[in-house]
Parts: C-alpha cells; sequence; structure tokens
C-alpha cells in the first residue's frame, strides 16, 4: 500500500482531523507533504458534506445540508520542483470506498444519491423536482443495490468527482470577478446563477490567524469545474486514468476529494453521484513547460482508465433543443436537448412503476452515457442517453406485451 500522506478518521469531522483539509481554492493553503516528481502515495478523504446524510429512510438530512461546508479536501500535496507553466502528471491507480470500520459515515459499505431543493441549490431538472429526495445505496464488490429503487443492480465506474491544482492569485481573482458578473445579471435567482466567496464555515486546511482569514474571505467556493480541475464529475476520471493539470503555482498543490462509487454522465440531481467517504491512491510526475509545449492552457487534458462496466446492451433515449412545456424552439442549445433527453427517459421509467424522482436519482447514479450527437443541424441539437438494460430485474425494452408494472417502494423524502 502506498504511503499514507493525508489520513482521515471518519469518526470526526474534518475540521478536528490531527491535519485538517480544506473547501475553499486558494494559492496560499499551506501544503501538508511534499513528494517528488515520480512518487504513489494515499489520501484519505472525507465525504463531500463532511457526513451531514444519514443512512436512513429520511431525505431531511439532504433537504438541510450546509452548503457552506463542501466539499471538504483532503491535501494539498505539493510536488517538489513544480513551476507555473509546467504539467503535473496524476495516475490514478487505485481508489475504493471506506474499509469496514466501526462507525456509519458514507462510504463504510454503503452511499447515498440525493436530489437537492431548489431553494438549496437544485438540479438539472429542479424545475419538475423541486424536493429534496433521496436513495441509500448498498456495495457488494463493485456493484450497488438500493432498497429505494429496488429491481436495480449495477457495476459503479468509482470516481473522484473534483481534484485539482491551487490557482495564482491571478487566477483566483479572474475567476471571482467572473462569477459575480455573472451573478449580478440576476442577483436573485433560485437557485443562484454561482457562489461567490463566503466566509461562513470557511476551511483553510493548517492556516491560522490572518492567513487564515485572507484564505476564507478570497477562496473560491468549490462548486464548479474551473481551469485547475476542480469539480469536473467526469465518471471515467477512475482507475487507470492519466490526468495532465495545467500547474498555476510552485509546487502544484494537488487537492482532492468527493468520491463517488458511481454517477451517470451530469450528475443531474447535483447531489446525483453514489457519495461516499474513501481512499484514492496516485502517482505524479512533471512535464517541465508543458502547459507551453501542448497548448494546455486553460483545462486540464486526460487519458481515460480501461477499468469500467461492460454494458453492451442500451436503452436510449433522445432528446432535441425543443422545449416542449411551451413548445418553443432554441437554436442549438444542448442543455436543453439533454434535459428533454433526462426527462423522456424520467417519463418512460413512471411506465413501470417508479415514481418520477426514483427515476431521476437512478439516472444521476448509474452508469449512464450522455453524449452530444448533433450540434450542427439547425435549429435543433439533438443529444442522448443511453440507460444499460442489464441493470434492471425485468424486462424494461418497449414490447407488445407492455411495460411490466409493480409496486417499486418509493425514495426516502423529505418531511415537515
Amino acid at each position: 500500500m502506498p504511503e499514507i500522506l493525508f489520513s482521515v478518521d471518519q469518526s470526526k469531522s474534518m475540521r478536528d482531523q490531527d491535519v485538517p483539509g480544506h473547501n475553499r481554492w486558494h494559492p496560499d493553503v499551506p501544503t501538508v507533504a511534499m513528494v517528488k516528481p515520480g512518487a504513489e502515495f494515499r489520501m484519505e478523504c472525507r465525504d463531500w458534506t463532511d457526513c451531514q446524510v444519514g443512512n436512513n429512510d429520511t431525505a431531511n438530512d439532504v433537504r438541510d445540508i450546509d452548503l457552506t461546508v463542501p466539499h471538504m479536501l483532503s491535501g494539498p500535496i505539493g510536488v517538489e520542483g513544480a513551476e507555473p507553466g509546467d504539467l503535473l502528471v496524476v495516475d490514478i491507480l487505485d481508489l475504493g470506498p471506506v474499509p469496514q470500520q466501526t462507525g456509519d459515515a458514507a462510504g463504510q459499505g454503503w452511499g447515498y444519491t440525493g436530489i437537492f431543493a431548489k431553494a438549496n441549490g437544485g438540479g438539472f431538472l429542479t424545475d419538475y423536482f423541486p424536493d429534496a429526495y433521496k436513495a441509500i445505496w448498498d456495495f457488494h464488490g463493485q456493484q450497488a443495490v438500493s432498497r429505494h429503487l429496488p429491481g436495480i443492480r449495477f457495476t459503479g465506474i468509482t470516481h473522484p468527482g473534483l481534484f485539482g491544482t491551487a490557482p495564482s492569485a491571478e487566477m483566483l481573482a479572474r475567476w471571482n470577478a467572473r462569477e459575480q458578473a455573472l451573478i449580478d445579471t440576476d442577483p436573485n435567482r433560485v437557485p443562484p446563477l454561482a457562489v461567490p466567496p463566503d466566509t461562513t464555515n470557511a476551511l483553510a486546511g493548517t492556516a491560522t490567524g490572518d492567513l487564515a482569514k485572507r484564505i476564507a474571505a478570497e477562496g473560491a467556493r468549490t462548486v464548479p469545474a474551473r481551469e485547475n480541475g476542480g469539480n469536473q464529475d467526469i465518471k471515467n476520471f477512475t482507475r487507470g486514468s492519466r490526468v495532465f493539470f495545467p500547474v498555476h503555482v510552485k509546487d502544484a498543490k494537488l487537492s482532492g476529494g468527493d468520491l463517488h462509487f458511481s454517477q451517470g454522465d451530469g450528475e443531474i440531481t447535483f447531489c446525483g453521484a453514489i457519495e461516499m467517504g474513501g481512499f484514492i491512491d496516485f502517482h505524479v510526475d512533471l512535464i517541465k513547460g508543458g502547459m507551453e509545449t501542448y497548448g494546455i492552457s486553460t483545462n486540464p487534458v486526460f487519458i481515460p482508465g480501461n477499468v469500467e462496466p461492460r454494458y453492451t446492451e442500451f436503452l436510449t433515449f433522445i432528446g432535441v433543443s425543443v422545449d416542449h412545456d411551451t413548445d418553443t424552439n432554441y437554436y442549438l442549445d444542448a442543455t436543453l436537448a439533454y434535459r428533454r433527453a433526462c426527462l423522456n427517459a424520467v417519463e418512460y421509467f413512471k411506465k413501470f412503476g417508479y415514481s418520477g424522482e426514483q427515476a431521476y436519482l437512478l439516472l444521476g447514479s448509474s452508469p449512464i452515457e450522455g453524449r452530444i450527437s448533433g450540434i450542427v443541424d439547425i435549429p435543433n441539437a439533438c443529444c442522448s442517453l443511453y440507460v444499460p438494460t442489464a441493470m434492471f430485474d425485468f424486462e424494461v425494452r418497449p414490447s407488445a406485451a407492455g411495460p411490466m408494472k409493480a409496486d417499486r417502494g418509493r425514495c426516502a423524502l423529505a418531511t415537515a
């Protein structure tokens, strides 16, 4: 096993660890360890919400998540010799849930998927599903099953939802300025257009005093993907992947977390993956001057690993850039097209006895594939959503016999 450079006691909050992590991006978050190029090491990770969600049958915890807390990141790990303009080469050697211990933290044999309430972050389909819901998933080796979505079993593609390098001070300032400009276009929108810096519950790693206060005041929230990588939620960042990160600060400062047992393309419920705590093993190296050499200046480039479920048959749902609720055409809007593909899938699975919320949870957590199928044929972009048929223990394909409707239970609901 590689040396553990960041350890987590899953019975404690990230704030109470011997070496705490951080939940804001800032160039001055202190490194917790230094490694040489060529090193292999392990990070242990806390659930992204700092374990605000429990293994139970209510969605009140999802409804009430304090979103000033996420994401709880492990690190940063510094790489000797890394300088701005280099590429940090990161190989994912292994990752997985928290080994079974005494305790009940997510990752110890189970994880969860949540639909966030519209008033607290929302999700891709929040106008159709504005309330909070949840599904608990139990892990059986590489497979997941849920008491809240009976009749379904699938193999997950375990991956980190979030990891990246630290931004430079100049880059951080640009992030905050452009995102505030976006917020200013509709400052009262629910959910908001972006999340600005917020000192509430900010965690600055091992920084103390005035430095910690400055990181809290200036640090970018970890919600979106940005030029440093960050919360990209790419399900194929799994074992065997190699990622080339632009380096923006001395030592690169690699941090990560938000581990997922499984996820569908888009993580559409916002808390759409199967969330868990766990561990991830990295190998790191450097390409000196690699940003200029390879023209990698704004976002990482990666080589997917070859470890993934081998599903061979899919039921594929199509969406185009037409808002069917208002019968309005939008010009080559791929976001709308993918939303319509998701809604078409939801309506289909409701015919088999699942609620719309259960179907939505399924699409966020299972290894569905989302694709831009056509984006040049005016006026309609076309997106497609591939659902593996082998996940179901009943016939899910259309036939003359009609859908096999049954009592499919229910997901966890929020109550007053």
